[in-house]
């Protein structure tokens, strides 16, 4: 296995793929067509060398992948809403067609008021559904015109932090407390926290992986990490060898997770102080630490392949068996998409595996900002 710098996430009916400052959306939409939006994000922190401070990296990453992320989602959600809008149409348009040939007959039995009032109403309808649909959709989506807005993105990730952080750093540590009617030793407290911890961590993920919409999430997420690891084993990115790939990756964002709470529960369990208040102080405090450290290990392991690295990873490579199912081929060809459009697996295979593959200018992926269709 050979690392290849690009990762990525699912979305929406496709997949966001990343490579160094390019990123790439990939989304099937309904008429069977993949749209792919290109784009370039350098990160919140342009220094390269503040950013790539050990620990610190970790941090910077992870406000990067929640960002870019919620920008995905976002256009992808977008383009639905858009669908939804031509599936109306058509429908009222059908509708329509009924009135109007309801209406004919009522003028041939000399209705003439009664078939106005048919149409007249069927119109009436037909705008009003319109109406509540444009309010539904910004509603679902969070999305003002701009869809780029960063305030709007930047409010987004700062309340998905506000909520994992009261859901999976706060809340076992307010139910952990409830033990000092049975216990003094603070000991015994921090590990039943560590311990509820970790049963809200895998009741969540068991959760979120029973839902039916979900579920389709997982499988574009089965097929960004089968992409993946095709290129970085070697092989012709196709559906094929995509497809008899592994669907699990040591650099995922679910080992990610799942550290976080692992190291999370080693940190706190060293946290000794009388004081309720900066024992939530410290807590929220080493948030950031506990990212850094965690990326560094998830680094690490996408980077090496040895013995140890690989039984560290097999926690965190299980776990994904939840958050991902196996593609279909439609799904695969959206993988691919969206790594074409960001990464020269051509170019890469190369020069790592010894592959003799002719380069041609359109193998380059774009280095701006853009989107076009494929007709898959």
């Amino acid at each position: 296995m050979k690392y290849s710098n690009i990762g990525g996430q699912a979305v929406m009916e496709g997949v966001m793929m990343r490579n160094g400052g390019r990123y790439a959306v990939a989304v099937r939409t309904a008429d069977r067509r993949i749209t792919v939006k290109t784009g370039l994000y350098n990160g919140v922190i342009r220094n390269r060398k503040i950013a790539g401070i050990p620990i610190i990296r970790g941090m910077v990453s992870f406000v990067d992948s929640l960002y870019l992320g919620m920008k995905s989602l976002m256009f992808s959600a977008d383009l639905f809403a858009e669908e939804s809008e031509q599936e109306l149409e058509e429908r009222l348009k059908d509708e329509m067609k009924k009135a109007e040939k309801n209406a004919a007959k009522l003028r041939k039995q000399g209705k003439e008021e009664e078939a106005a009032a048919l149409l007249e109403k069927t119109g009436k309808n037909a705008d009003e559904e319109r109406r509540k649909l444009s309010e539904r959709s910004r509603s679902e989506t969070g999305k003002s015109e701009d869809s780029d807005n960063s305030l709007l993105l930047g409010l987004t990730v700062a309340f998905s932090l506000v909520v994992s952080i009261a859901l999976f750093m706060m809340l076992p540590f307010a139910l952990s407390r409830i033990l000092h009617r049975v216990t003094e030793s603070e000991l015994l407290i921090s590990i039943a926290e560590g311990l509820l911890r970790m049963a809200i961590f895998f009741g969540y993920m068991l959760l979120i992986s029973r839902m039916k919409d979900i579920q389709r999430t997982f499988m574009y997420h089965g097929a960004e990490h089968k992409c993946i690891n095709c290129i970085e084993h070697g092989l012709e990115l196709n559906v094929e060898n995509v497809r008899k790939s592994s669907r699990q990756h040591k650099r995922c964002g679910t080992s990610f997770l799942l550290f976080v709470m692992i190291v999370s529960v080693i940190f706190f369990l060293f946290i000794r102080t009388d004081s309720l208040g900066l024992r939530i102080l410290i807590r929220l405090l080493l948030i950031p630490v506990i990212a850094g450290v965690s990326f560094e290990f998830i680094r690490l392991a996408g980077r090496y392949d040895n013995f140890f690295v690989n039984l560290l990873s097999k926690p965190g490579l299980a776990l994904q068996r939840l958050t991902t199912r196996e593609p279909d081929d439609s799904q695969i060809e959206v993988g691919i998409a969206s790594v074409e459009a960001v990464f020269n697996w051509k170019k890469y295979l190369n020069e790592n595996f010894g592959a003799s593959y002719e380069l041609t200018p359109e193998d380059e992926p774009s280095h701006g900002e853009e989107v076009f269709t494929l007709g898959l």
